[in-house]
């Protein structure tokens, strides 16, 4: 009932197409990160206030992460209307810039999730929207933006009736999802939800068949404005196959938690029945700031057509994560991008990136 209401709004509201049925009843099912993009949608920052080193280094960071990312597919970056000019300039002619409203820069979390099918079928799936749990004051452009994303892309769109955000969820593409608790079952997003209606909407919206839960980060150790992202945990790099992250330094409370979290994906078995093979890879725990929320993943990366677009941080860990990262890959160019003013804001390459399937 919930879902319809808003499938009924969204007609009003002036967006594209609505599917009438769920990305599983259509056949329809998330694709891995690996598979073949038609593009890479962004987002520009355009407020001060959401950068605690500055706006001015926030941009250049986006701007040579879509740069980065435009060596290996093309780059659509939507922007606030009157930062279009300024946005183009630094990112450069090849990179498409989309104007219309926005709140942040966060695409990966308020924008669509595509699925896709036989012959070619695509839809996406739009997740309620609600700032994390309403700790953004302003997000009614954000709320929207995945609906409009899908009308600009021409595919047909399912609104979802979980409030959640892309980077809670990863998939091997073949119908296993990881997700966390401590975002999904969070009263802030979804109050009185079970976890098995949770479970039956996940499968439902994203074609799955499989749902594998780890805690997250149910006290909020990390100050993460996220309460817990699978993508800042880890990351599928085939299916089967899964590469965990983890600070070798962590003690007390938050080791414990990493534990627990890595126990969980131990004891799980993905949707043909296989248990996970981990591989381990030390975050950027040499990395020295005053920000609590500053994001030292390195499994926050994109995975491009032919590339991986990855986080450095001027650590010597650098290095050895994309050693790890480039085993994993072997196939494909690894490219690192000082992401230093992104990471200061609270998150990584991931979470400001989202790919459209070809």
């Amino acid at each position: 009932m919930f879902a319809s209401k808003q499938r009924s709004r969204a007609q009003s509201a002036g967006f594209g197409a609505t599917m009438l049925e769920t990305p599983l009843a259509a056949g329809l099912r998330m694709p891995a990160e690996w598979a073949k993009h038609e593009c890479c949608w962004m987002a520009w920052p355009s407020r001060d206030d959401q950068w605690v080193d500055g706006l001015a280094g926030a941009q250049r960071t986006y701007a040579s992460i879509a740069r980065a990312i435009r060596r290996f597919e093309p780059v659509r970056m939507v922007v606030e209307p009157h930062c279009a000019h300024d946005a183009r300039n630094q990112c450069g002619a090849d990179v498409d810039i989309v104007p219309f409203p926005i709140d942040d820069p966060w695409m990966r979390d308020s924008g669509p999730t595509f699925v896709t099918g036989a012959s070619g079928r695509r839809a996406g799936t739009a997740w309620r929207f609600n700032a994390w749990g309403g700790k953004m004051p302003e997000y009614a452009e954000n709320a929207r933006l995945a609906r409009r994303v899908l009308h600009l892309a021409g595919i047909p769109s399912y609104q979802s009736s979980l409030c959640l955000e892309g980077g809670a969820i990863h998939t091997d593409g073949e119908g296993t999802i990881i997700t966390t608790e401590s975002v999904a079952l969070n009263p802030n997003r979804n109050p009185g939800l079970s976890k098995d209606a949770a479970e039956r909407e996940l499968c439902e919206a994203l074609g799955a068949s499989k749902i594998i839960w780890l805690p997250g980060d149910p006290s909020g150790i990390f100050v993460d404005i996220t309460d817990g992202h699978i993508d800042g945990l880890l990351c599928f790099v085939k299916p089967g196959v899964v590469l965990f992250e983890s600070d070798p330094n962590a003690s007390g409370a938050a080791r414990e938690l990493a534990a627990d979290n890595r126990r969980a994906l131990e004891t799980a078995v993905d949707a043909a029945g296989r248990r996970l093979q981990i591989i381990s890879i030390d975050d950027a725990y040499e990395a020295e700031t005053p920000h609590d929320m500053f994001c030292r993943s390195y499994v926050n990366f994109y995975m491009a057509n032919g590339g991986i677009v990855m986080p450095s941080y001027g650590v010597p860990g650098d290095a050895r994560a994309h050693e790890v990262i480039q085993a994993c890959f072997p196939d494909r160019e690894v490219v690192q991008i000082d992401v230093t003013y992104l990471a200061s804001g609270g998150g990584g390459i991931h979470c400001i990136t989202q790919q459209q399937p070809a």
